[in-house]
């Protein structure tokens, strides 16, 4: 093996092109694939090598990483005839830093060690904006020798990574991620729709409430836009919905409630069905003001 470990990379989405690039930037060889080979034709012109499969990437590769949308495009891109694990030889690492089910993860890590190959769930937070400036936390779960392996690749991506125990780990952790920002999210959008009801200079109010008790960091990367009407996503309304849902159904497997995160999914799950499933989470404001019968206007902030 050359002194960096040979990188294949499947998934080039709203974050996954980002981290990836920082990877080619830090000079590891890589191998992609995505849906479309359009989709990786910045990252090819920088030096990435095109492969068409998962299986083929896996092939020419040490260490094989997925950041892709649902469970269902995991398990095709690991578990599939022409999935990753098939091309995978003993000793290499297969690593999902997609957002997915804990139960998935362990299973891809028995599945792979019964062939030699290791397996990481290692899920991220932190937005395209924390993709584009190499800032994610990363959030592992896995046997401590894969992660070593991966530690170099995860410290250019992130700026905090944190091995939270075995297979399944990183997948939970993030659980409890999604769930702190769900009910967050509500709060930072009924907040600036009262503001905005008030008669209030929005703009204003943010400088005053960011800075106290009530900041919070989706306050202050997400606030600005909201003020401007962007809902570009940085993190896409259909797979926060599908973020969760997996919490929601793994707090119902422990017999926990949680109802903060039952009326954040309602909601989602509202916006969803007012065509917002593209746009970021950011968009809840408008799901949030047609409850009222009103519209967010960002000409009046």
């Amino acid at each position: 093996m050359s002194e960096k470990p040979r990188v294949g990379w499947i998934g080039t989405g709203v974050m996954g092109a980002s981290m990836l690039g920082h990877l080619v930037d830090a000079g590891y060889s890589a191998t992609v694939s995505t849906r479309t080979k359009q989709r990786a034709a910045n990252l090819i012109a920088r030096g990435a090598t095109w492969a068409e499969t998962p299986k083929e990437v896996a092939s020419v590769s040490d260490i094989v990483i997925a950041m892709v949308g649902f469970p269902s495009d995991v398990r095709s891109v690991f578990l599939d005839d022409d999935g990753a694990l098939a091309g995978a030889s003993a000793g290499t690492v297969l690593v999902d830093m997609t957002t997915s089910e804990p139960s998935l993860a362990v299973e891809i890590h028995e599945l792979a060690s019964a062939r030699g190959v290791g397996s990481i769930d290692a899920p991220v937070s932190g937005g395209d904006i924390g993709a584009r400036n190499g800032t994610l936390s990363i959030m592992v779960g896995g046997m401590e020798a894969d992660v070593a392996r991966v530690r170099s690749l995860f410290d250019v991506m992130g700026s905090t990574v944190v091995h939270q125990g075995g297979p399944g780990a990183g997948q939970h952790t993030k659980m409890v991620n999604q769930i702190l920002i769900a009910t967050g999210m509500i709060g930072v959008a009924e907040g600036l729709l009262y503001a905005q009801q008030a008669g209030l200079d929005v703009p204003t109010v943010l400088e005053s409430v960011g800075g106290g008790a009530a900041g919070s960091w989706s306050l202050t990367n997400y606030g600005p836009r909201i003020l401007e009407g962007d809902f570009k996503p940085g993190f896409f309304v259909d797979h926060f919905v599908k973020d969760m849902g997996i919490a929601l159904d793994e707090a119902a497997a422990m017999q926990l409630s949680a109802p903060g995160l039952a009326l954040a999914y309602q909601l989602y799950v509202a916006l969803q069905a007012q065509g917002g499933g593209q746009d970021g989470t950011q968009s809840i404001i408008n799901a949030l003001a047609n409850l009222s019968a009103t519209v967010w206007n960002p000409a009046k902030v």
